[in-house]
């Protein structure tokens, strides 16, 4: 093997580590993963499985920088001292989604947003596997990308792509990117200005040609602004609520979104936005994105409207729990950043008690102001510093209260609910200051409301 001389050192013990360590071995790498904090069992199972060597709470760095290549989970940010040391080394630092795309032929279909990802991420592969294409989803949600490609063959990989693993990626190609919406995320990730955070995002549009595709969304005021300095080389869709379009797909006045790509007519797909299986004026935007991705593919018309009507959510996100004396509780705990919340109260039709905070990412609560003035009747906090919360809200409700757990806080929210409330998990902020992941908060919820 043309590898055994060279050394690939992975940082982080996660999904996207475990699964670069398992294709750098297969591909005769010799192989390091090294985390700083402790690995899963699981994780260590698997490792151990392969042979793979491993370290944990703490990292050796006198092999670290023996390294040809370094594989980085995009948990660990670039301004951590041992990723600027191996700058200055001129090691290489890649992401793990940089590193398995070397070695598959695969079609690329990516992702990427602040918002609806994972939705969209699993709506086309949901239309791929009814249309029998041989087709994984991967990266960001699922398993990681260089496990599938270790492990099995497919013709298509359905991939969704944070702004860290982005950050990672240089030779790599997404031969049908999507970008959704860029709204305030992560910014304590660049420096907390928009731009940086703007620029991670269109990385998903690098090295692409006149072969491949780009679906954009018309509507995001700041992704027109960014594209308007982009040499786009990849043949480009747009998909609008607000205008009508000659192609992509868009939204007409009776309310039917039409999806028609390279002017063929016979391809056009209409339907109802009434007949989504996801309602909210932001699915309407991941369907239509799906929509267009189908109609690339030459999936037929028929098949694409049966997908973007029979799609089933996924967990924690908008998701209905149970309804007790009348009050409906509903898991979002996937909104880890305000504009996701703002989605889910725009699509609260009940007065509502609202679930929020957590890890704060340099949040603006201002543009939720309209919306839970509305539609919102109390406030429970669950992260461990409230005061934003508090302060942006104080002159919008009159009940905002404080609970140490989130059984504490259900607790709370069934005391202030009436029937035919709705009470709403919507975090606006990421988990880690009390719970796991946003999975751990969304289940501890789910558990919670179920003992009422």
């Amino acid at each position: 093997m043309g590898n055994s001389n060279k050394n690939i050192v992975i940082l982080g013990g996660g999904e996207s580590g475990v699964g670069a360590a398992i294709l750098a071995q297969k591909q005769g790498f010799n192989v390091l993963v090294s985390d700083n904090g402790m690995l899963k069992d699981k994780y260590k199972s698997e490792l151990d499985a392969y042979s793979i060597t491993w370290e944990e709470n703490g990292h050796s760095l006198e092999l670290v920088y023996k390294a040809d290549e370094v594989i980085k989970s995009p948990g660990i940010p670039d301004t951590v001292p041992l990723i600027v040391e191996l700058n200055k080394r001129n090691i290489p630092v890649i992401s793990e989604i940089e590193f398995a795309a070397r070695y598959t032929n695969a079609t690329k279909i990516c992702i990427t947003g602040s918002n609806g990802k994972t939705t969209t991420t699993l709506m086309i592969f949901h239309l791929l596997k009814k249309a029998n294409f041989n087709v994984a989803v991967c990266g960001n949600v699922g398993d990681s990308f260089a496990k599938l490609v270790a492990e099995d063959k497919h013709d298509y990989y359905v991939i969704e792509l944070s702004s860290f693993q982005l950050d990672g990626m240089f030779q790599f190609k997404a031969e049908i990117a999507i970008l959704l919406n860029i709204t305030p995320d992560h910014l304590d990730r660049y420096d907390y200005k928009m731009d940086n955070y703007a620029e991670s995002k269109l990385r998903i549009l690098q090295n692409q040609n006149k072969d491949d595709f780009f679906i954009y969304n018309k509507d995001d005021e700041l992704i027109g602004d960014k594209l308007r300095n982009k040499n786009i080389r990849a043949k480009t869709f747009a998909f609008s609520l607000e205008q009508e379009l000659a192609e992509g797909a868009w939204l007409d006045n009776e309310q039917q979104i039409n999806i028609l790509i390279n002017n063929n007519k016979q391809q056009q797909t209409t339907m109802s936005i009434y007949d989504l299986a996801q309602k909210g004026k932001h699915n309407a935007y991941n369907s239509m994105a799906s929509g267009i991705t189908g109609n690339i593919l030459k999936i037929r018309k028929e098949l694409v409207r049966e997908s973007l009507s029979d799609f089933q959510s996924i967990e924690h996100r908008l998701e209905s729990v149970v309804s007790v004396h009348g009050i409906d509780f509903i898991n979002d705990s996937k909104a880890t950043n305000v504009n996701s919340t703002w989605y889910a109260l725009e699509s609260m039709e009940k007065p509502t008690i609202w679930i929020a905070g957590g890890v704060d990412k340099g949040n603006d609560y201002t543009m939720l102001h309209a919306l839970v003035k509305q539609k919102v009747r109390g406030i429970i906090c669950i992260g461990n510093d409230n005061s934003k919360i508090h302060a942006a809200f104080k002159d919008v409700v009159s009940d905002i209260y404080d609970a140490s757990s989130i059984e504490e806080a259900v607790g709370l929210c069934y005391r202030l609910a009436k029937k035919g409330y709705n009470v709403l998990l919507s975090p606006a902020c990421a988990s880690f200051d009390r719970f796991e992941n946003y999975e751990d908060r969304g289940n501890q919820f789910k558990r919670a409301v179920r003992l009422l």
